[in-house]
C-alpha cells in the first residue's frame, strides 16, 4: 500500500543518514535519490490537515481513495478511523488512509489497528524530522568532519528552503519561524495529553485498554519531535538562516515557558547558537545590536520572564557574546561614536553578577546535570552538585533523556559560552573570584569564624565547564593546546588562592577536561609547572600542583599518627592572608578532590602515572594507606582506596606485590591509629576490622575495586593465566598463604550480607556490579586447561607454571575460594536477587546504566560457575578436602550436589533470562542466551527427576515457562528479534540484530541437539505447547497464528540473503544455514517432526525455495575467492587463506544448507506417498525436473535434481595432521573438541599448549632472546593456521558427505515413490546413470564413501529397470541405453578390485552385475554380440576380478557370500551359453570348485553351532553355494571338475542322507524339517546334474551315483514312504508337500538314470547264487 511504501521509504533515508553519519554509507546515489524524492514533502514538516468536514462526509459515504485504489469501508472502519481523526485532529481521509496502512503491522505489534494507526502516525513524523535533521546537520553544520557527497546535501538544503541560487534568505527565516511555530504546537498537543490523562485519574474511570499505553507513546514521541525541530532550528542558525526577528521570536516563545523540563531544555541550544549569532557584528549591525542590547538589558525588570533563571541565563549569554563586540572594537564606527566604553564594560559586568545573583549559572548547571545525570554513584559529586543547586528546580528522576545527538548539540553551544564569558569577559571573571572572596571573609569575620551563605558562582562555573566539557576530549584540548590561549590563561589564573569549596570543583573541572590519554598528559604537565613556579613558603597563595596536592595530604596523614598535632582547629598552618583563616569543615572533601585527581590522572595517562610511581619525594600509596585510619572519615578512605587502584593500571608483579605486602600490613596494624600495640606479631586484623570495612558504603566499594585491580590478571600473563594474582607466600608470615581472607570480605560482609541491606536502588546495583566483577574476574582468570595438559602430555606443568606447583595454583587461586562460597546458601541467594530484575525497569534503563551492568555481570557469573563446576567439584573441591587445615573454614552447603540444584529453587531465573532476551540490550541478550543454553544443555535441568518406579516427568524449567504464559510473552520477543531487517546488510555482521540472531539460533540449536527426543525451553518458545513427552500446537497460539518464533526462523532461512549478487558471503550464509539448521533439526526428530513437516507444507517452503537455488562450480567464488584458486595456491604452499580463511566457511555453509533442503524434499516425497497426496507428489516430481509449479502462478523453472548434483565437482584435498616440535610428547586428541558432530580441534586449548611450551623453552634456555621469542610466536602462529585449515577441510568432506547422502537419498525415494510410465522412468535411471558413473569410477581411487553412496544408488537404479522396455529396442536411443548399462556393469566389475573396495562396496557391485546379466540374459543367447561383450568385458577385468569375487564367495562376510555366489553363478550360465571355458578353468585355476564341494561336509555340523540369528544367513548361503554348483554341473567339463573333486565323499562325509527323513537336521530353526527337505534337494540337484552331464556311458560316475544310492537307501525309503502318506497323518504341513514331491522326482531320475534298480537285482541273484552251496 501507498502509506506502507511512504513509511518504508522514509525508514530507508533515515537508514542512509545514520549510515553517512557513520561513514559505513554502501550507495551515495540511493540517499540522493531517495532524499529528492522526499523534499518536496519535507517542506510541509509535520503539518497535518485539521479535521474538515468535506472529509468527513467522504468517508461516510463508504467509498474511499488511498494511493490509486479505490475502497469501500464498512461502518466498523469508518467509526475507528473517526476516533482516529479525533484523537489526533487529523483529516477524516488521511486518518482512514493511515488507519488501512496499519492492518498488517497491528499483527506484528500485537496491538490493536487503531494504536497501531496511532503508532505510525507519529513515527512517519519522526522520520520526516530525523532525515530533516540529519540533512541539516550534515550539509550545514558538520563541523572539520569530511561528508561524502556535501555538496550535494548542500543543494538539497537550498531547495527545501527555496534559497537555490539566491543571496535571499527570508524563504529560510520563515521556514526556521514554521519550525519554531511547530514546536509551539507540539506543546500544546502535549499539554492536551497531559489534560486528557489527569483529568482520567481525577474522575477516577477505568481507562480503555491500550488508553494509558498511547498516551505514554503519544506523549514520548511528540516529546523527541519536539527535540528534533530544536535541532533543525539550531543547525539552520550556522549557515545563517536565522535573523534579528527569529531571535526576537524565539525570545518571545521562551519568555512564556513557566516550568522546568524537558521541553524548556529543547530550547537551551538554540538560544544559545542564535545569541551567538545575532551578537556577532558579522551577523547584526552596530547599531540594531545596541538597540537590542538595551531592550533586553531592561527587560529584566521591565518585562521579567516567567523562569527568572530561564531569563537570567538568556541574558547571561547574551552578555557574553555581546561583549565580544568591545573586545576589539572599531573605532571609525558612526554607531560607537562617543560611547563610553569603560562605563559600558562596567554596567554589563554588573548586568552579568545581577544575571548570576537571578540564577544564570544555577539553571546552566541543572540543565547539564539533568541531561547528562551521573548514572553511577558518585557521591562526592551529587554532594558537590546539590551544594551548588540548593533549592534549584532539576529535572525529576523518572523524566525521559534526551537523545545523544541533543546532548552533544547542547554541550557543544555551551562550550561556546564558556570559551565566550572567558576570552570577552575577563574583567567580570576576575571581579567574581575578587568579590567572592571579601564575600567570604566578610561573612566569616561577621559570623565569628563560622560559615554563612555564600554565593559560590564561580564554582558553579567551574563545574558547568566540567559537564560542557567531560566527556568530549578533542574540544577540552582547546584549554591545552595553546598556552598563549585564553582557556589556558583561565586555568593558570583559576589554579591559584582557592579556598576549599572551589579547590574540590576546580579538580572535578581539571578531571573532566583531562579525559583522553592527550589531554591527561597536558594536565600532568600542568600540575608539573604550576609546582615548579611555586614558592613553597606561602602553601594557600600557591597555584594547584603536585607539590601542593602532595603537601596537603602529607600534613593531613602527619596529624593523623602524630597526636601532638591536632586537627580540630583547622588543617592548615597560620597564613598572613586573613581569607585564609576561614574555618573550611570541608577539608576532606578538598583531599577527596586531591584524590580523584590523581587517580583520573593515574588512569588516563601512563607518564603521569609513572611519574607517580617513581616519584622520590612522594610515596602516593604508602601516603594513601596511611590516610586509611580509623580517625578518617569513610568517604576519604574510599578515595585513598581508589586512587591505590589507579596506580595498578598496567601493574607488573613487583608493584602489584608491594600493594599486597602494604595492604596485608596495613589490615593488621594501619587502621586503628591509636589502639595499643602488642608486643607480640599481630596475626590476624582486629575483630570489628571487617565489619567496620563493610559498613561505609563508598570505603567498602572502593576496597573491593581495589582488591578487583590486584586480582586482575598481569598483562604479560593474560594470554595463559597461569599465574597467582598475588605474591604466593603473602601473609604467611601470619597465616596461612593466600587471599582467602579478602575473598571472603567481599563474597560474605559485603555481597552477602552489605548488599541486600542497601535501599538506595542506584546504590544497591553499583555495590553488586563492584562485587560481581570482582567475583567473575575470579573465575575468569582461572586455567583449568593446566590440569589436562598436566595429564595429558609430557609438559612439565609444575616447572613452567609461576606457582611453586600445580596443586599449589590450584590451591590458593581465588577461583577455589570464590566457587566454594559460590555453593553457599547466603551468597546463592544474593546471587539470584541480583539476576531478578523488573523487565520494564531493565528495558528503560541504558546498556551502562548500574542495573544493566550488574545484572549482566550475575548472569555472567552464573554461566562462569555451571562452565567450571565440574573443575571444581571432581579436582579441586577433593585437593582441599584432603588438606587438613584449621583455617581453612568450609562456607558451602554440602547438599548442594551442583549449581544446577540452585537453579532448581530458583526457577525464576528461567523466566528472567527469557524476559531479558527482548530488553534491547545487546550484550544482556547475548549473556541471557549463553546461560539459557547451559541450562537448556543439563540434563538434570532438561529432565525432571522421577521417583521410585515412575517414569521422568516433564522438565521443571518448561513448566515455568508455561506458567502465566510466561514462554508466549518471551517466543514473542524473540520472535521480534529474528525479523529480517535490510538495516543488518548494510551494517553487515557488526549489527547489532545479526548478532543476536546468531546467538538466538546457536542457543535453539545447542538446545535441540542435546536434548531432541524430549520437550525443552527450545521447544516451548518455539511455539509448542510441551507435554511431559509430547508436544502439540495450542489453539490461539503463537504458532496457530504464525506468529511464533518457528515461523520467525522459517522466515528467515527463506528471504535471508546469502550472496551479494557477486559471491556468495560468509556472514550472510551463516544466518540462514542456521535456520536451515534448526528446522532439519526439527523434521529428524520423532517428538515434532509431524507437526513441522505440515508446517512448513502449509508455508509451500520446498516451492518456495527451489527457484531459488543457484548452481555452483569449482569456480563459483565464495567470499570473493574460488575453490580453484584455493587449490592453485594450495599447490604452492601448505596450507591456504582459503580453507582457514571465511572462503571455505562460506561453502562450507552452503553445502549445509543444500543438503538440508534435499533431505526436506526427499522426506516430503516419502509422506506424500505415506499419506496419500498425489498432488503434492505431482508437484514434487515437476520441481525435481525442473519446474516449480504454485497455485494460481505460471511455472518457474528451477535448477532440476541433476543440476543440484553440481557439489560433486568440488574436491577438498585431505591434509594430515599438523606436527611440529611444538606439539612433541602432546597428546593432541586432549585438544579435540567436537563441533556439529565432526572432531575438530580446539584452536584456543592448542595456543595454550604453545604458550606452554613457549614458556618452557625460556625457562631451560632454549629461547634466550627476544628473537628467538618472537620467531617462536611466529610459528605457532603459522601452527594454528594449518590446523584451522585442517578443522575447516575436515568439516567440508563431512558435509560434503552429508550433501551427497541426502542427494542419493532423494533420487531413491523418487524412483520408489514418483509416478513414472515405463519408458520415463527408463529415461530418468539412464539420466542418472549418466551423471553418477563417471563420478562413480572416479570415486574407486582414494573415496569410498562416494563409491559406496553411488553404487547404494546405481543398485537401486538396475532394479528398477524394465529390460522389455522399448529404450532397450534396436534404435538409437537402444543403443545409448545399452552403453549406458554396459558402462555400469563394467563400473561394477572394476568396483570389485578397487583400491577402494570393501565387503560392503563388493557386494553392492556384486548385486548390480547379477541384476544386469540377469536383465539382458534374453537377449545374450548363444552367438549374440551382447553376451559375447559380456564374457569379454568380465575377461578384460582379469584373473584378479574372479579371484577377488571367489574369495568373497568362500570366506566373505553375511550375505556378501551369497552375493558372490549369485555373480558367479550369472557368469557361469554367461559362459556356459556362449560356450567359454574361461570361468570354469578359472574356478579350477583358483581350486574354487573344490572349495565348493568341500563345503558340502561341513553344512550339518555349522547348522548345529550356528546361533539362531546366523542360521537364515547361513542357509542363503548353502543354497546359493549349491546353486553354483548345480550351474557348474550342467555342463560336462563343469561336471567333471566337480565330480573329480570328490562331490560324492563330500556328500558321504556330510551325512545329510543319512538323517531320518522324519526328524532332519538339529539346528535352531522353527522352519527345520523344511529346510532339511530343501537341502536334501538341492545337494540331489547337484548329484543328478552331475551325473547326467556325464551320461550313462560314463560307468565310474553311475557307479558312485549307485553307491550314493545305496548308502542312502534308508532316506530315499523314509522319502518315497512319506510322500505316498502326505495325506494319512504324516504330512499334514502343507509346506512340505512340494519337497517331497520334489524328492521323489529327483530319487526317481537318479534311480532310472543309473539303473540302480536293475543293478540292485542282479546284485541280489548273484549273492543268491553265491550261496547256494551255504
Amino acid at each position: 500500500m501507498a502509506d506502507d511504501d511512504s513509511l518504508a521509504a522514509l525508514q530507508a533515508l533515515h537508514r542512509d543518514f545514520c549510515a553517512l553519519s557513520d561513514n559505513r554509507l554502501p550507495a551515495l546515489d540511493r540517499l540522493l535519490q531517495n532524499l529528492e524524492n522526499h523534499l518536496e514533502g519535507f517542506k510541509t514538516l509535520v503539518d497535518k490537515k485539521p479535521k474538515n468536514d468535506a472529509s468527513r462526509k467522504a468517508l461516510d459515504s463508504g467509498n474511499i481513495t488511498v494511493g490509486d485504489q479505490d475502497y469501500e469501508v464498512n461502518d466498523d472502519f469508518k467509526q475507528q478511523a473517526l476516533e482516529m481523526a479525533e484523537a489526533l485532529d487529523l483529516d477524516e481521509l488521511d486518518a482512514a488512509a493511515c488507519f488501512m496502512g496499519a492492518a498488517d503491522e497491528a499483527k506484528e505489534l500485537d496491538r490493536t489497528q487503531l494504536q497501531t494507526a496511532v503508532i505510525r502516525f507519529h513515527r512517519r513524523r519522526e522520520y520526516v524530522l530525523l532525515s530533516v535533521r540529519m540533512l541539516m546537520k550534515a550539509a550545514m553544520d558538520s563541523g572539520e568532519e569530511e561528508i561524502e557527497g556535501q555538496a550535494q546535501l548542500q543543494m538539497a538544503v537550498q531547495i527545501l528552503l527555496d534559497i537555490v541560487g539566491g543571496v535571499d534568505f527570508k524563504p529560510a527565516y520563515r521556514f526556521w519561524g514554521k519550525c519554531l511555530d511547530s514546536m509551539g504546537a507540539i506543546e500544546r498537543w502535549l499539554q492536551a495529553i497531559a489534560e486528557r490523562l489527569q483529568s482520567a485519574q481525577v474522575v477516577g474511570q477505568v481507562p480503555l485498554p491500550g488508553f494509558l499505553e498511547i498516551m505514554t507513546f503519544q506523549r514520548e514521541s511528540l516529546s523527541r519531535q519536539h527535540e528534533n525541530l530544536a535541532a533543525i532550528c539550531t543547525h539552520m542558525i550556522k549557515p545563517g538562516f536565522a535573523d534579528v526577528d527569529n531571535f526576537k521570536a524565539l525570545l518571545a516563545k521562551t519568555k512564556t515557558i513557566d516550568k522546568h523540563d524537558l521541553i524548556t531544555i529543547h530550547y537551551v541550544p538554540i538560544l544559545l547558537r542564535l545569541t551567538t549569532h545575532v551578537a556577532s557584528e558579522s551577523t547584526t549591525l552596530t547599531k540594531e545590536a545596541r538597540a537590542l542590547h538595551d531592550s533586553l538589558m531592561t527587560g529584566r525588570d521591565s518585562d521579567p520572564w516567567a523562569l527568572r533563571n530561564l531569563h537570567a541565563a538568556a541574558l547571561a549569554w547574551w552578555l557574553a557574546e555581546y561583549s565580544g563586540r568591545y573586545i576589539d572594537p572599531n573605532l571609525q564606527d558612526v554607531d560607537l561614536q562617543n560611547v563610553k566604553f569603560e562605563d559600558e564594560a562596567n554596567s554589563r559586568s554588573e548586568a552579568f553578577l545581577r544575571a548570576l545573583n537571578d540564577g544564570a549559572f544555577h539553571f546552566m548547571l541543572s540543565i547539564s546535570q539533568d541531561i547528562r545525570p551521573t548514572r553511577w554513584y558518585d557521591p562526592q559529586k551529587t554532594s558537590m552538585i546539590s551544594s551548588l543547586l540548593h533549592d534549584t528546580a532539576i529535572l525529576t528522576s523518572d523524566s525521559a533523556q534526551p537523545e545523544d545527538f541533543f546532548k552533544e548539540l547542547l554541550m557543544e553551544n555551551m562550550q561556546t559560552f564558556i570559551d565566550s564569558f572567558i576570552t570577552n569577559m575577563p574583567d567580570t571573571l576576575r571581579r567574581l573570584k575578587v568579590e567572592e572572596d571579601d564575600q567570604r571573609r566578610r561573612l566569616q569575620l561577621h559570623f565569628q569564624q563560622s560559615a554563612g551563605e555564600q554565593p559560590l558562582h564561580l564554582e558553579r562555573f567551574l563545574v558547568i565547564i566540567s559537564y560542557a566539557f567531560g566527556g568530549f576530549p578533542d574540544a577540552a584540548e582547546d584549554f591545552w593546546s595553546d598556552k598563549e590561549s585564553n582557556l589556558y590563561g583561565f586555568l593558570q589564573w583559576a589554579a591559584k588562592r582557592q579556598p576549599t569549596p572551589r579547590i574540590a570543583m576546580f579538580c572535578e573541572m581539571l578531571r573532566a577536561i583531562s579525559t583522553g590519554n592527550t589531554n591527561a598528559d597536558s594536565a600532568h604537565r600542568f600540575l608539573l609547572e604550576e609546582g615548579a613556579s611555586a614558592t613553597g613558603k606561602i602553601r594557600r597563595t600557591s597555584s594547584l600542583s603536585y607539590t601542593h596536592i602532595f603537601n596537603e595530604l602529607i600534613e593531613f596523614q602527619t596529624n593523623i599518627h602524630e597526636p601532638k598535632k591536632t586537627i580540630q582547629g583547622g588543617l592548615y598552618a597560620p597564613s598572613q592572608n586573613p581569607v585564609d583563616h576561614i574555618v573550611e569543615p570541608e577539608s576532606a572533601t578538598m583531599l577527596e578532590s586531591y584524590l580523584r585527581l590523581l587517580a583520573h590522572l593515574s588512569r588516563e595517562s601512563a607518564t603521569a602515572r609513572i611519574w607517580l610511581l617513581d616519584s622520590a619525594d612522594y610515596n602516593l600509596a604508602g601516603i594513601c594507606f596511611g590516610l586509611c585510619t580509623d580517625k578518617v572519615e569513610s568517604g576519604l578512605r574510599a578515595s585513598a582506596f581508589d586512587t591505590i587502584s589507579a596506580l595498578l593500571v598496567g601493574k607488573d608483579v613487583l608493584r602489584a606485590t608491594g600493594v599486597w605486602n602494604n595492604l596485608d600490613d596495613w589490615t593488621v596494624s594501619g587502621f586503628y591509629v591509636n589502639s595499643k600495640q602488642s608486643n607480640t606479631l599481630n596475626q590476624y586484623p582486629h575483630e570489628d576490622f571487617w565489619a567496620t570495612l563493610a559498613n561505609g558504603y563508598d570505603e567498602s566499594i572502593a576496597f573491593v575495586r581495589l582488591l578487583q585491580a590486584l586480582v586482575e590478571p598481569y598483562p604479560e600473563s593474560q594470554a595463559l593465566n597461569d599465574s597467582l594474582p598475588f605474591p604466593e607466600g603473602l601473609g604467611s608470615a601470619r597465616r596461612m598463604p593466600g587471599i582467602e581472607l579478602y575473598v571472603d570480605f567481599v563474597m560474605q560482609q559485603v555481597f552477602a550480607e552489605r548488599g541486600p541491606e542497601v535501599q538506595d536502588p542506584l546504590q544497591r546495583h553499583v555495590m553488586r556490579w563492584t562485587c560481581l566483577r570482582f567475583i567473575s574476574t575470579c573465575l575468569r582468570t582461572f586455567n583449568e586447561n593446566l590440569v589436562v595438559f598436566a595429564n595429558k602430555s609430557s609438559i612439565p606443568v609444575d616447572d613452567v607454571i609461576d606457582p611453586s606447583s600445580l596443586a599449589v595454583y590450584v590451591t590458593l587461586h581465588p577461583f577455589t575460594r570464590v566457587m566454594e562460597w559460590l555453593f553457599n546458601d547466603k551468597v546463592i541467594k544474593a546471587l539470584f536477587a541480583s539476576a531478578h530484575q523488573d523487565v520494564k525497569e531493565v528495558n528503560a534503563a541504558v546498556t551502562d546504566s548500574p542495573l544493566v551492568q550488574s545484572l549482566m555481570l550475575s548472569i555472567e557469573v552464573m554461566d562462569q560457575a555451571m562452565q567450571l563446576q565440574a573443575t571444581y567439584l571432581d579436582i579441586v573441591r577433593p585437593v582441599l578436602q584432603q588438606q587438613h587445615s584449621h583455617q581453612h573454614a568450609p562456607v558451602s552447603n554440602l547438599s548442594l550436589a551442583s549449581f544446577e540444584d540452585a537453579i532448581l529453587n530458583n526457577l525464576q531465573i528461567v523466566v528472567d533470562l527469557g524476559l531479558y532476551c527482548g530488553t534491547g540490550h545487546e550484550p544482556l541478550t547475548i549473556a541471557s542466551l549463553s546461560l539459557l543454553e547451559k541450562m537448556a544443555s543439563s540434563r538434570k535441568l532438561a529432565v525432571s527427576p522421577a521417583g521410585f518406579g515412575q517414569r521422568s516427568g516433564r522438565s521443571k524449567i518448561v513448566g515455568i515457562l508455561e506458567k502465566d504464559h510466561e514462554s508466549e510473552r518471551i517466543g514473542r520477543s524473540l520472535s521480534n528479534l529474528m525479523k529480517y531487517s535490510e538495516d543488518e546488510l548494510e551494517a553487515k555482521q557488526e549489527a547489532s540484530g545479526y548478532v543476536i540472531k546468531i546467538r538466538i539460533l546457536d542457543f535453539l540449536n545447542s538446545c535441540l541437539a542435546a536434548v531432541s527426543q524430549r520437550p525443552t525451553i527450545a521447544h516451548i518458545l518455539l511455539g509448542f505447547s510441551c507435554g511431559s513427552a509430547t508436544v502439540s500446537i495450542a489453539e490461539d497460539s503463537l504458532w496457530d497464528t504464525g506468529n511464533s518464533l518457528f515461523h520467525s526462523i522459517l522466515l528467515l532461512a527463506v528471504k535471508y540473503p546469502d550472496n551479494d549478487g557477486e559471491t556468495f558471503s560468509s556472514w550472510m550464509s551463516a544466518i540462514k544455514t542456521k535456520c536451515w539448521e534448526v528446522l532439519q533439526r526439527l523434521w529428524r526428530s520423532p517428538l515434532t517432526s509431524s507437526l513441522v513437516m505440515e508446517e512448513l507444507r502449509t508455508n509451500e517452503l520446498l516451492f518456495v525455495e527451489a527457484p531459488n537455488l543457484l548452481p555452483i562450480s569449482p569456480e563459483t567464488p565464495w567470499d570473493g575467492v574460488s575453490l580453484s584458486q584455493g587449490l592453485e595456491d594450495l599447490a604452492n604452499a601448505h596450507v591456504t587463506e582459503f580453507f582457514y580463511g571465511t572462503p571455505a566457511l562460506a561453502l562450507q555453509n552452503f553445502l549445509q544448507r543444500r543438503s538440508a533442503f534435499l533431505d526436506y524434499e526427499s522426506r516430503e516425497l516419502r509422506l506424500t506417498v505415506k499419506e496419500g497426496m498425489p498432488t503434492m507428489k505431482s508437484r514434487i516430481q515437476s520441481a525435481l525436473l525442473g519446474t516449480t509449479i504454485r497455485p494460481g502462478e505460471d511455472p518457474i523453472p528451477n535448477a532440476t535434481i541433476f543440476d543440484l548434483f553440481d557439489f560433486i565437482e568440488l574436491n577438498y584435498p585431505e591434509m594430515d595432521v599438523p606436527d611440529h616440535r611444538f606439539l612433541e610428547g602432546v597428546n593432541i586428541s586432549s585438544c579435540q573438541e567436537d563441533k556439529d558432530g565432526t572432531t575438530v580441534y580446539s584452536l584456543p586449548l592448542l595456543q595454550q599448549v604453545m604458550l606452554l611450551k613457549i614458556k618452557y623453552w625460556k625457562k631451560q634456555q632454549v629461547i634466550t632472546d627476544e628473537t628467538g621469542e618472537l620467531e617462536a610466536i611466529q610459528i605457532g602462529e603459522a601452527l594454528l593456521a594449518a590446523f584451522e585449515d585442517w578443522n575447516r577441510r575436515t568439516q567440508l568432506i563431512r558435509y560434503h558427505k552429508d550433501i551427497l547422502q541426502s542427494w542419493v537419498q532423494l533420487l531413491m525415494v523418487t524412483l520408489h515413490a514418483c509416478d513414472f510410465d515405463t519408458s520415463s522412468r527408463t529415461s530418468f535411471i539412464l539420466q542418472t546413470l549418466q551423471v553418477i558413473l563417471p563420478k562413480l569410477e572416479l570415486s574407486y581411487n582414494a573415496d569410498l564413501f562416494t563409491a559406496m553412496q553411488l553404487a547404494t544408488l546405481a543398485e537401486a537404479l538396475i532394479h528398477k529397470i524394465d529390460y522389455e522396455s522399448t529404450a532397450f529396442e534396436k534404435t538409437r536411443n537402444g543403443d545409448f541405453a545399452n552403453d549406458r548399462l554396459s558402462q555400469l556393469f563394467r563400473a561394477a566389475l572394476i568396483g570389485v578390485y578397487s583400491p577402494v573396495s570393501t565387503t560392503e562396496l563388493r557386494e553392492y557391485c556384486y548385486q548390480i552385475c547379477f541384476r544386469y546379466i540377469q536383465g539382458t540374459s534374453e537377449k545374450a543367447i548363444k552367438g549374440s554380440l551382447l553376451g559375447r561383450h559380456t564374457l569379454n568385458t568380465v575377461k578384460n577385468c582379469g584373473n584378479h576380478l574372479l579371484e577377488v569375487v571367489c574369495d568373497d564367495a568362500y570366506s566373505g562376510t553375511g550375505t556378501c557370500k551369497v552375493s558372490a555366489l549369485l555373480l558367479l553363478n550369472a557368469l557361469v550360465s554367461v559362459a556356459s551359453r556362449q560356450e567359454s571355458k574361461y570361468i570354469l578353468e578359472s574356478f579350477v585355476s583358483l581350486n574354487f570348485v573344490g572349495v565348493l564341494v568341500d563345503n558340502i561336509k561341513h553344512i550339518p555340523e555349522e547348522l548345529k553351532t550356528a546361533a539362531a540369528p546366523q542360521v537364515p544367513i547361513l542357509l542363503s548361503y548353502y543354497d546359493a553355494s549349491l546353486a553354483l554348483l548345480l550351474r557348474i554341473c550342467q555342463t560336462r567339463l563343469g561336471a567333471a571338475y566337480v565330480l573329480n573333486a570328490g562331490l560324492f565323499p563330500s556328500v558321504r562325509e556330510s551325512r545329510i542322507f543319512d538323517i531320518d527323513p522324519d526328524i532332519g537336521l538339529e539346528f535352531d530353526n522353527p522352519n527345520a524339517l523344511k529346510k532339511y527337505y530343501e537341502l536334501m534337494l538341492s545337494v540331489l540337484r547337484v548329484i543328478n546334474a552331475a551325473v547326467i552331464a556325464r551320461g550313462r556311458q560314463n560307468d565310474q560316475t553311475v557307479f558312485q551315483a549307485r553307491e550314493f544310492l545305496k548308502q542312502s537307501r534308508h532316506s530315499m525309503v523314509s522319502i518315497f514312504k512319506r510322500s505316498i502318506n502326505v495325506g494319512a497323518g504324516l504330512g499334514q504341513d502343507e509346506r512340505l508337500v512340494k519337497d517331497l514331491v520334489e524328492l521323489v522326482d529327483c530319487f526317481t531320475v537318479l534311480v532310472d538314470f543309473t539303473g540302480f534298480l536293475e543293478f540292485e537285482d542282479s546284485t541280489s541273484l548273484k549273492q543268491t547264487r553265491a550261496d547256494m552251496f551255504s
